[in-house]
């Protein structure tokens, strides 16, 4: 999950630009021996975001006691500091309460059909010297089974790659962008043939590897990507022709820069996912926009993600119309929109959307927000489908799917819409 202000949004240049494509699509791809059929149906998922690669604004309670020092900020200085005895002690436990398989039946009674489940490196291809801590890849394989009872496909993403592919906290380690330095692409596939290969008799379950989760492509030698998007996808195919591969956007222009690349026509792959993430909350102008301009700007994506030539989902989006949600722009830090992060400028007041629950928020907060997931859920499905971030959170109501859906903001099934036909008018 994206938080940081070097975000790219391409939702923010179709919202005042107005420059959205709606050729339509003549290309798709066919369908190998993926256990979803990616080509017909809609993918319906949530990440199960902060369980085996930590994020501050996800479980605050993890990093409560450095908030004033601010000398823990990731997983990645966790674990330092911990050091491994007590990390993998801590860790333990959070991989075997935050997610279980209750979750799983609940994620399945709601009617989605995927979960896309972040990883990073660490777990699958630890380097010497790092102070990350293994194990979880035994509840990752429990998760696997929780999956198939609750009929549901995963898609296992790596969320983070040495080095870092941002400088995310998400991605393990918050800083330099260092990935594509030294040997860390040739790791980063190790890591790739080694989940793949651990899952490849799963593929009635496990039905896509995303390679990376949002490299940052204006910081990365975009080339060099193409390139190891290529590698990546023979890997994983290598080890199972029954896996899709996603790959990321990189925060370029779906169309201009993505249309032609990896598919049937220009290179012989197949069973590859485009995937963008689509958030209006990471700019001061976003948080600056009326409830009714965020349903205009999401419905705008609907023609946007339509007219790729490769299955393309949204695989993070969320309910949310501000940044207020605590630690969401990095650990220690503000928001934009009550002006209380550096350079920025007052919107309003975050009260009542920075910490609680969906019941927390006000009247006009639910009614605004259940607006804008219906008019996303409308413009996402004109292609391939999408995946909402996140499943659950300890504090930041408008990103807690699993309340939404309790509180009635979030439909089940996904199908039904309290507003329809939003993006019609």
């Amino acid at each position: 999950m994206l938080s940081n202000n070097f975000f790219l949004l391409s939702t923010l240049a179709i919202s005042l630009l107005g420059t959205v494509k709606s050729a339509p699509l003549t290309f798709r791809l066919g369908k190998r021996g993926v256990a979803f059929d990616y080509q017909n149906d809609k993918v319906r998922g949530v990440s199960l975001g902060g369980w085996f690669v930590l994020e501050p604004w996800i479980t605050p309670s993890i990093f409560e006691p450095w908030a004033t020092s601010k000398t823990v900020v990731d997983e990645y200085t966790y674990t330092q500091t911990l050091g491994k005895a007590a990390a993998s002690i801590a860790l333990t436990n959070h991989w075997n309460t935050w997610i279980t398989e209750d979750d799983f039946t609940q994620i399945g009674q709601n009617g989605l059909n995927h979960v896309r489940i972040p990883i990073g490196y660490w777990a699958v291809a630890p380097l010497d010297g790092d102070p990350y801590v293994q194990g979880q890849l035994n509840v990752l394989d429990q998760a696997i089974s929780w999956a198939r009872n609750a009929n549901l496909k995963v898609l296992l993403d790596l969320h983070g790659a040495p080095g870092s592919q941002n400088g995310f906290d998400n991605s393990g380690r918050y800083g330099p962008i260092d990935w594509q330095q030294g040997d860390t692409v040739s790791q980063t596939i190790t890591a790739l043939q080694n989940l793949a290969q651990r899952y490849s008799d799963d593929t009635d379950v496990v039905t896509a590897i995303e390679l990376l989760n949002e490299p940052q492509g204006g910081a990365l030698n975009l080339t060099e990507l193409r390139t190891f998007y290529q590698s990546g996808y023979e890997t994983v195919t290598g080890a199972s022709s029954n896996y899709a591969t996603a790959i990321h956007d990189a925060f370029q222009d779906i169309d201009t820069y993505w249309n032609g690349f990896m598919t049937p026509a220009s290179s012989g792959d197949q069973n590859v996912l485009l995937d963008t993430h689509q958030y209006q909350v990471f700019s001061t102008a976003q948080v600056a926009m009326s409830p009714s301009a965020h349903v205009t700007a999401a419905c705008a994506l609907g023609s946007y993600v339509a007219g790729t030539d490769l299955w393309t989902i949204v695989g993070e989006w969320t309910g949310a119309q501000t940044d207020c949600a605590q630690w969401l722009n990095g650990l220690g830090t503000g928001a934009r929109y009550d002006g209380s992060l550096a350079g920025s400028s007052y919107v309003g007041s975050c009260a009542g959307k920075a910490t609680g629950t969906v019941a927390d928020l006000s009247s006009d907060d639910k009614d605004n927000l259940q607006h804008f997931i219906d008019a996303q859920l409308d413009a996402y499905e004109e292609h391939t489908g999408w995946i909402f971030w996140t499943w659950r959170t300890e504090s930041a109501p408008e990103w807690h799917l699993q309340n939404l859906t309790a509180a009635g903001l979030f439909p089940n099934p996904p199908t039904s819409r309290a507003y329809p036909g939003q993006c019609n008018s």
